[in-house]
């Protein structure tokens, strides 16, 4: 199995992930990858809508124009953001519970926006958690079957570009 390195990773939190995107964002820039960050940039309240809409356009534009991206998403829970971020064409996202489901997240469907809850999750362990999700890649064989079934519903049911 071989690591995945990014080539842009790109975050977004509401004030309830502020400070925890901080500092993973000065974790990933340590470890070499390419960060963007679209905010908030203080703990004054704002809607976890609207940085996940802005991260996922990212992650869906910078595939669309060949390269390969990730979106990383930190409100208080996680979950508020995925739900918003599953909406968007071309993505899924999930949300970091443990070491299990956030590698079989990218082994099984090659998620590629992972949501944090900054309001329960230690920094430690979202650290870790984010690590893991990098790391793993996609393992295809079997699982490509299933990733083409999720990319024909969102041809169904989507607008298309």
């Amino acid at each position: 199995m071989s690591v995945v390195k990014y080539l842009k990773i790109f975050m977004g939190a509401d004030h309830g992930g502020f400070e925890m995107k901080n500092q993973l964002k000065a974790h990933l820039i340590s470890q070499g990858y390419d960060v963007s960050d679209f905010g908030t940039h203080s703990k004054e309240a704002v809607d976890f809508p609207d940085y996940a809409f802005l991260v996922t356009q990212a992650v869906t534009g910078n595939h669309k124009a060949g390269g390969h991206a990730v979106g990383i998403l930190i409100d208080s829970i996680g979950q508020g953001s995925a739900v918003v971020a599953n909406k968007i064409k071309g993505i899924r996202a999930v949300v970091a519970m443990d070491a299990f489901s956030v590698k079989s997240s990218r082994e099984h469907t090659d998620a590629n926006v992972l949501c944090l809850g900054g309001a329960w999750l230690g920094i430690g362990l979202a650290r870790d958690l984010l690590d893991l999700w990098l790391k793993t890649p996609y393992a295809g064989g079997r699982h490509q079957r299933r990733l083409d079934k999720i990319t024909q519903i969102e041809k169904q049911t989507m607008k298309v570009d």
